[in-house]
């Protein structure tokens, strides 16, 4: 009788411990699948933090890009109106030398008839010279001016693109 209760207790124990371990390994998996789940969301939260970072620094970059761009186009803007600002002081001065002249030869005319015709012919000269050369000098800068535009149209369009 009491042989048979120790066996019977026996076999008990044994299911119970073959029940233990079914369960302790169940939660062993639990676990480990619990643990890949939250290692995955961890790895997508980083790499979304990551997408948005990488977002943020490449729109910083096209605003410095295109404040770089106005800046410039500012500069040259200014640049342009400066070497309108020169033409005009040039033929401001040019027209001072020519207004000059004319006063000189006056007062010679008044002093000398002979020497007044040769000066007349050398200031008609000078003038004639002074008139090409402004010419000249308004062709370099209106070369200088269209060629500033065309480098200016070629950045933003460089940098639309």
């Amino acid at each position: 009788m009491v042989v048979v209760v120790m066996v019977k207790m026996v076999v008990v124990m044994m299911v119970m411990v073959v029940i233990m371990m079914v369960v302790v390994v169940v939660l062993m998996v639990v676990v480990v699948v619990l643990m890949v789940v939250v290692t995955m969301v961890v790895m997508m939260v980083v790499v979304m933090m990551v997408m948005v970072m990488v977002t943020k620094v490449v729109m910083m970059v096209v605003k410095m890009v295109v404040v770089v761009m106005v800046k410039m186009v500012m500069v040259m803007m200014v640049m342009v109106v400066v070497t309108m600002v020169v033409m005009m002081v040039m033929v401001m001065m040019v027209v001072m030398v020519v207004v000059i002249m004319v006063v000189m030869m006056m007062v010679v005319v008044k002093v000398v008839v002979v020497v007044m015709v040769k000066v007349v012919v050398v200031m008609m000269v000078m003038v004639v010279v002074m008139m090409v050369v402004v010419v000249m000098m308004v062709m370099v800068t209106m070369v200088v001016m269209v060629t500033m535009v065309v480098v200016m149209m070629v950045m933003v369009v460089v940098t639309m693109v």
